[in-house]
């Protein structure tokens, strides 16, 4: 590093161990005769147990079955589910013959479904039939009514590219639509000979294997194509952050369509031989708490909401937790006291945090398991191994001073290919040097720690003073009576922007918004003590459990009548 670097905000991660060179099937295939016996994949509310051997057999009986269905290299397989062990299956048979898996937000309706089905120009659509009140079928009827019409050799107008449905539990299949135990017979009568290593089809690290579709803030989803290498590597350097072994038991509670669950989750799990442990469909503290104890995980896995969830559950003090150790806080900046009693409560003395996003498969910075507690709670660690890692000034582009706020930028193996058929957008977030912008504000230290202090368009400008709502979320999290608190920027005449603060309390009613202003005073600068209070029991979120805070700012901007003065569509 020059003296210039120095001084400036960059930052490499060590890089005297090599990459690992591998496909995903070649890595399962490794695990598979390291660990045969040991437990791979437990989904408790579907009873199923494999183990490391056992899972490989599942696998390739569902990748022969897909390749006897006419899948193939380079196709694209998606999958609409909830946490269910044929999403599990699923990801590892497509990776076994090279095809693309497309992750569909278990959340999308008719419109979006289309949309991401459509963009990909998907092939084959894996899917169960719903998922509390949405009916997957009838949205697939409605995008693609040849299917509902049968028979099962049906072409569609308005899905082109796709060929076949595939029902993955419950319910009545529509007419031309196959089931999932057809699939894994017809891999089975198809014999080996349509896996990874068994066939001429050559596979190599660096071919695109998933399309996973971020959810933007304004217009249609992106979809950011990663590579068996971004996705490997990522696992195993994350896992080796977390000193993850093949006794460890990981409690994944997260979505398996985001890359926190399906990277972080999974593939962690598979490169360094821990168990899944799958606590149900979706999200429920309760059940994850319960799987903790039940399968004695020695990590768990949650954004700071299902944290704060599963602490306030009444039944928590029920529960023994002991045999954890570590896992990962992800998604949204940590609140420090949370971390705190996750650390305290939950027995989690080695817990990291983790920042990074889709585009970057995903982990850009993470604590180590020794790190001191103030380090995880003030920061995001520091770059993973062959990771580089620049803060820069969002106007000029230039390399921001250390501890100075500025646009994070990384480059190396875990940047993306690129969005898929979308050139333009690709050019807009991955600069002529190999540099992925992310978007987000941080600064870096002089021990290579980074620190999140919010989203480029998410820091507020009052009055010519920059307002970071990181800031004051954290110190507002230090109110005894503050469950959660998310802080937007909205429009005034006067100053440009002024500060709102939704909040949820620990117990309706404890304080009104006189009392948490009366806390600010003196304590924080005037000009950050926000001028608007709402006390609010969620906040609009994503499936993954992503705050959205540009609707908050959305509603906010309604409910106070300022629409007049915003920028706000």
């Amino acid at each position: 590093m020059n003296t210039s670097q120095q001084s400036r905000s960059y930052a490499r991660g060590p890089g005297d161990a090599p990459l690992l060179d591998s496909t995903i099937g070649a890595v399962l295939e490794r695990t598979a005769a390291m660990f045969p016996e040991r437990e791979a994949l437990v989904v408790v509310a579907e009873g199923v147990r494999l183990r490391w051997g056992e899972f490989l057999q599942e696998v390739d009986r569902v990748a022969r079955g897909l390749a006897a269905m006419g899948v193939g290299k380079g196709h694209r397989v998606a999958i609409w589910s909830t946490n269910r062990s044929q999403w599990v299956l699923t990801q590892f048979a497509t990776a076994r013959i090279g095809a693309i898996m497309v992750n569909i937000n278990p959340g999308y309706g008719s419109r979006e479904l289309h949309y991401a089905l459509d963009q990909s120009e998907t092939q084959t659509l894996i899917t169960i039939g719903g998922f509390r009140s949405a009916n997957y079928l009838e949205m697939i009827a409605e995008i693609c009514p040849e299917a509902a019409a049968g028979p099962k050799e049906w072409r569609s107008e308005g899905l082109p590219h796709l060929r076949n449905l595939v029902l993955a539990g419950e319910g009545q299949p529509l007419a031309g639509m196959g089931r999932w135990d057809e699939l894994v017979s017809g891999g089975q009568a198809a014999g080996a000979g349509e896996t990874e290593g068994e066939t001429g089809v050559s596979l190599s690290n660096h071919d695109p294997i998933n399309i996973q579709y971020t959810s933007g803030t304004t217009g249609y989803p992106k979809g950011a194509v990663l590579t068996h290498h971004n996705i490997v590597n990522n696992a195993y350097l994350v896992g080796q952050r977390m000193e993850l072994t093949c006794r460890d038991r990981v409690c994944i509670p997260v979505p398996f369509y985001h890359c926190f669950g399906m990277v972080l989750g999974n593939m962690a799990c598979a490169v360094h031989g821990a168990a899944m442990v799958i606590p149900s469909e979706a999200f429920d503290p309760w059940s994850t708490l319960k799987a903790v104890e039940d399968e004695a995980c020695t990590a768990v896995y949650g954004v700071p909401t299902m944290f704060i969830r599963e602490l306030e559950h009444p039944q928590f003090s029920r529960v023994d937790l002991t045999s954890l150790r570590t896992g990962i806080m992800a998604g949204s900046p940590c609140p420090i006291e949370v971390m705190k009693q996750v650390v305290e409560k939950m027995h989690c003395r080695e817990m990291t945090i983790a920042y990074g996003l889709t585009e970057s498969s995903p982990v850009i910075t993470q604590t180590g398991v020794s790190d001191p507690l103030r380090t995880r709670v003030t920061t995001v660690g520091r770059p993973l191994p062959h990771t580089e890692v620049k803060i820069v000034d969002p106007d000029s582009g230039e390399l921001a001073p250390r501890g100075t706020p500025g646009e994070l930028c990384t480059r190396g193996y875990l940047v993306m290919s690129g969005y898929y058929r979308n050139p333009k957008a690709t050019r807009q977030a991955i600069d002529p040097e190999g540099w992925l912008h992310t978007g987000d504000l941080a600064t870096l230290d002089e021990e290579d720690y980074c620190r999140i202090t919010g989203r480029v368009k998410d820091m507020i400008i009052r009055g010519g003073e920059n307002v970071y709502p990181r800031e004051i979320e954290e110190f507002l999290y230090t109110h005894p009576a503050v469950s959660d608190v998310q802080v937007v920027g909205v429009p005034d005449a006067k100053l440009g922007e002024e500060v709102l603060a939704w909040i949820q309390l620990k117990e309706p009613g404890m304080v009104t918004a006189r009392d948490i202003k009366d806390f600010c005073r003196g304590k924080i600068a005037r000009f950050k003590i926000p001028r608007y209070f709402k006390f609010v029991d969620s906040y609009p979120m994503t499936v993954t459990g992503k705050i959205q805070k540009y609707r908050i700012r959305e509603i906010a901007i309604r409910e106070l009548g300022l629409e007049e003065i915003s920028d706000t569509p």
